[in-house]
């Protein structure tokens, strides 16, 4: 029996654990005289769904370390997610404080209409689009990283975090899209709108990690390839390393961990670039530099760190953020996932003032923090 079910009849048996009601107070939580106890009993049922959803702890012999029945895990022993009731507060308190009082902020941004984008006139070249989503231009070959276009990321159109700015690029502006990468399967990171788009209007191919994609077949889109940790496939002159990280996946409250979570490299005989996805700080990042880099460009996420509580086992702050390019050996530093979506609880101005904050204490030359613009290209 699934944890899931198990969590399905517990709820259904009107017995919560430390419960002593008897079977006619059972049948009250049901009843239209008890509103108050139905809304909490709903609450419960959810929170029930969250602790119990999920696969196993445990690695399967002859498989890597990261594959548990039903799905993946980190390796980290350190790694500890919070719980189930500290998460479903969380939820609960952003839901609320994005509905009364969302806040605003608007990311400084430049003008691009795409031409020069098109006619592949600066090349290499990184173009920030919004958020995580990156357009790399590279060896001849135009790749896309978690691309998100859409006005929420959310899985309904009327809830859930609205975007600040408007995307950088257009989509009508996008040149012709080779390769998209996708990290893992949360809602800012994979839209299914924008995958949409891009599978009926590009026709790229998508690299994606394990489990998602059966995801992409349910919803039409066929020109797939998935791959585990340490996986290598060539496009052209390019080669694309799906690479660890520190995160989880989920996109509905019963299927947590069941699609694998990555970083990605992508490396040409020119340029080499990490694109770290969703991750917390781990070990992962020097076996990376040490297997993949030097890096030219480490686009590292920087946002989405508070409360600590929740963020920090799957979240970099903006000072490990730089310690990750470190650990990488790049060249430059690019901060990504700020700005954009109203996801976490700290100041939406404040990722890239802390890590140039950091740059500067640690000594750091300063052209080796980039901090984008929407919409702003630069070569690399």
């Amino acid at each position: 029996m699934s944890a899931v079910r198990r969590c399905l009849l517990l709820v259904t048996s009107g017995k919560h654990p430390k419960s002593t009601t008897n079977r006619n107070a059972k049948v009250k939580l049901f009843s239209l005289e008890n509103p108050w106890l139905i809304m909490r009993r709903g609450v419960f049922f959810l929170i029930l769904l969250i602790a119990c959803a999920g696969v196993g702890n445990e690695p399967i012999p002859g498989q890597p370390a990261h594959h548990v029945v039903g799905g993946f895990r980190n390796t980290n022993s350190d790694f500890r997610r919070p719980s189930a009731w500290t998460r479903w507060s969380f939820v609960v308190r952003r839901l609320w404080t994005t509905s009364v009082s969302p806040r605003t902020f608007d990311v400084p941004r430049v003008s691009n209409d795409g031409a020069l984008l098109r006619a592949g006139s600066v090349n290499p070249s990184i173009t920030w689009i919004g958020h995580s989503t990156l357009l790399v231009q590279i060896n001849g070959v135009n790749i896309l990283t978690d691309p998100q276009w859409s006005e929420r990321a959310s899985p309904v159109s009327w809830a859930g975090p609205r975007r600040l700015s408007p995307p950088g690029l257009a989509f009508e502006d996008l040149p012709r899209i080779d390769v998209v990468l996708i990290s893992h399967d949360h809602y800012d990171h994979l839209d299914l709108n924008t995958v949409k788009r891009l599978a009926a209007a590009r026709d790229p191919l998508f690299l994606v990690p394990l489990g998602l994609k059966a995801w992409f077949a349910e919803n039409g889109m066929t020109r797939v390839e998935e791959m585990d940790w340490w996986q290598e496939r060539e496009y052209g002159a390019v080669k694309f390393v799906c690479a660890p990280a520190q995160h989880f996946s989920q996109r509905t409250l019963s299927d947590a961990n069941e699609r694998l979570w990555a970083s990605w490299a992508v490396l040409s005989p020119e340029r080499r670039l990490y694109f770290s996805g969703d991750t917390g700080y781990f070990a992962g990042f020097v076996e990376a530099g040490q297997r993949l880099g030097p890096f030219d460009v480490a686009a590292l996420a920087i946002g989405a760190y508070l409360p600590p509580e929740i963020m920090k086992a799957v979240h970099l702050t903006p000072e490990e953020a730089v310690q990750a390019f470190i650990d990488l050996n790049a060249r430059v530093i690019l901060g990504i996932h700020w700005g954009t979506f109203d996801l976490a609880e700290e100041p939406l101005d404040e990722p890239p003032r802390r890590l140039l904050a950091d740059i500067r204490h640690r000594n750091i030359d300063s052209s080796r923090a980039w901090i984008f613009k929407l919409g702003e290209t630069r070569p690399w």
